[in-house]
Formats: structure tokens, C-alpha cells, sequence
């Protein structure tokens, strides 16, 4: 498998490291458009892989697409990241234009290329990248829902006192600090509810942590967090090159499904070789209904912008 990541910062050099750390890819190219970055990131790459283990072939390149020729998966991590007390939504005048740039050359040289979209707005970004190219759209996916759901889960095993491999839960939605809906009435920890070891008011506070963990990593860093989102990529593309059919929130571009239309938010998803297999339809509760609803509209207020 060859996996291209666009953009060489914190972020895509995390995605391009987890890969390579798995050792399931024969390549990994970074392309960035700062000269030389890109092929600076590689080289500390892969002089750890002697150490790491890994024979992934990890190279770098600046603006030059003809180097991800033939490329099975693109995750487009490129643009500006989120600053203190900025929101994803604000990033939307300087990233629009470069996703789409960039979904055009990766297409133009990778036809059958599936593309995994990290930049913020995230679920925008993905809409976009599905009304600008000619991918079926079972092949444009947004990372978000996974990378929240790991946030979660985190949070979870943080309030149960649990190893974090006892949790399991989702977070649907949009991809912002309003739009997540965090399944508390659904997570689990070895199958049983939640709620049986927390309560409703410490659940809440795990609901409203995980909204704002970007936003609260930002602050901290002074800029957006890399390990997580890039550990999340890893874990999607992995799920694609091994045709596992692994269940992710993602944001999809859904045509029915949950009563919603010409959109791309966060649902339930199997992964595998053609990237989205099938979208998986839970039934929801009154109220997750009508929060689904709510994120919907801000998604579609934000993809009004573009």
C-alpha cells in the first residue's frame, strides 16, 4: 500500500510516523509545500526506523504530486491550525481554498485514491472535497468522529478510574465544540452501561470535557494537538489496507441516512477497502435525535461558507 499525507507539520508527520510504525504500508510520502520540510521530516523519520523496526519507506517532497502517482489512500492534513480561542469554523476562508487545490492534484494523480480529510472545519472541509472532485462517496471520509471518540473514551476511563481498553463509546455529530454528541446512554465498560459505576452528573461532565478537548489541548499547547488525530488517521488507514470493515464514527456524506440529506457529519461507519463499506444506522433516543438535528444545521451553516 503507498499512503500519501498532505502537509508535514505536527500533525501529518504524527500520521506518517503511526503508519510507519505499523509497519502495514510499503510507502508513505510527505508532501508539503515549505521547501525542503517535507524531505527533512522524512529523513528523522526514517532514521528511526532501524530503531522502531519498521520498513515502511517513508520520502518527502515539496509541491510535487507526481511523487504520490498511484497512491492508495491521501489524508489531507494541510492548512492553518487552530489558534488559542479560535474555533475550527474560523479556519474556513484560508482552508477551503487549499483543500480543494489539493483534492484536485492528488486525484489528477492517484484516480482511485481514497482521501481522508483531517483539516478544520473538518466536516466542511470533507463536504467540499465531495462537491469539488468526482469521487464516488464511499472514497472522501472525515477523520473527526474517531479522534472524538478516542477523546471519550479517555475522558470515560478517566471518570470510571478503569484501564482505558474497558471502555468502549461513540461521539457523533459535527466535528466542533457545539456539534459533538457524545453517546453517553450507549458507552460501555466491558459491556456493561456506564451509568452502573457513574453518575448522571459525572457523565455530564465527561459529555462536556469531550467537547471542548480540542479546544482545551489548544489552550494548553498553543496550537492543535498532533498525537491523537495522527493516531486516528493511522488507525483508519490501517482498517482500509487490511479490508478489516472496522466500525468509526466518520463524517460521511449521508443521502438519507438519519434523516439527513447533502450533507457530511459524524455517523457510524465500516471501514475497509473501498473505504466507507456501509454506514450504520443506530437508533437514537428523542434527544440524540434532535442534537443530531442541531449539529446538522451548524454543519450546514459553516458549509454555506464556502
Amino acid at each position: 500500500m503507498k499512503v500519501t499525507v498532505v502537509g508535514a507539520g505536527a500533525v501529518g508527520a504524527s500520521c506518517a510516523e503511526y503508519i510507519a510504525l505499523k509497519n502495514f504500508a510499503a510507502e508513505v510520502v510527505l508532501i508539503d509545500i515549505k521547501e525542503g520540510f517535507a524531505e527533512g521530516k522524512a529523513m528523522d523519520l526514517m532514521q528511526t526506523a532501524s530503531l522502531n523496526g519498521f520498513d515502511t519507506k517513508i520520502t518527502g517532497v515539496t509541491n510535487d504530486y507526481s511523487a504520490t502517482a498511484g497512491s492508495d489512500v491521501a489524508v489531507i492534513t494541510s492548512g492553518i491550525p487552530r489558534k488559542p480561542g479560535m474555533t475550527r469554523e474560523e479556519l474556513i476562508s484560508t482552508n477551503a481554498g487549499i483543500v480543494k487545490s489539493v483534492a484536485s492534484s492528488l486525484i489528477q494523480a492517484s484516480p482511485n485514491v481514497i482521501i481522508i480529510v483531517v483539516s478544520n472545519p473538518m466536516d466542511t472541509m470533507t463536504y467540499l472535497v465531495h462537491q469539488a472532485t468526482d469521487l464516488p462517496k464511499n472514497r472522501i471520509i472525515g477523520m473527526g468522529g474517531a479522534l472524538d471518540s478516542a477523546r471519550f473514551k479517555y475522558r470515560l476511563a478517566e471518570a470510571l478510574e478503569s484501564p482505558i481498553s474497558d471502555v468502549d463509546g461513540m461521539v457523533i455529530g459535527g466535528h466542533s465544540d457545539t456539534g459533538m454528541i457524545p453517546l453517553t446512554r450507549l458507552a460501555t465498560r466491558n459491556s456493561v452501561p456506564v451509568s452502573e459505576f457513574v453518575s448522571a452528573d459525572r457523565l455530564e461532565e465527561v459529555k462536556q470535557e469531550t467537547k471542548v478537548g480540542g479546544a482545551t489541548l489548544t489552550k494548553l499547547l498553543g496550537t492543535s494537538a498532533w498525537y491523537a488525530p495522527g493516531a486516528a488517521v493511522s488507525a483508519m488507514v490501517q482498517a482500509i489496507a487490511n479490508d478489516s470493515n472496522k466500525m468509526f464514527p466518520c463524517s460521511c456524506l449521508l443521502e438519507g441516512e438519519y434523516g439527513l440529506s447533502d450533507i457530511s457529519i459524524g455517523v457510524p461507519a465500516l471501514i475497509g477497502a473501498n473505504g466507507i463499506e456501509q454506514i450504520v444506522e443506530i437508533e437514537l433516543s428523542e434527544e440524540e435525535k434532535a442534537a443530531l438535528n442541531a449539529s446538522a444545521d451548524a454543519v450546514r451553516k459553516t458549509n454555506g461558507l464556502i
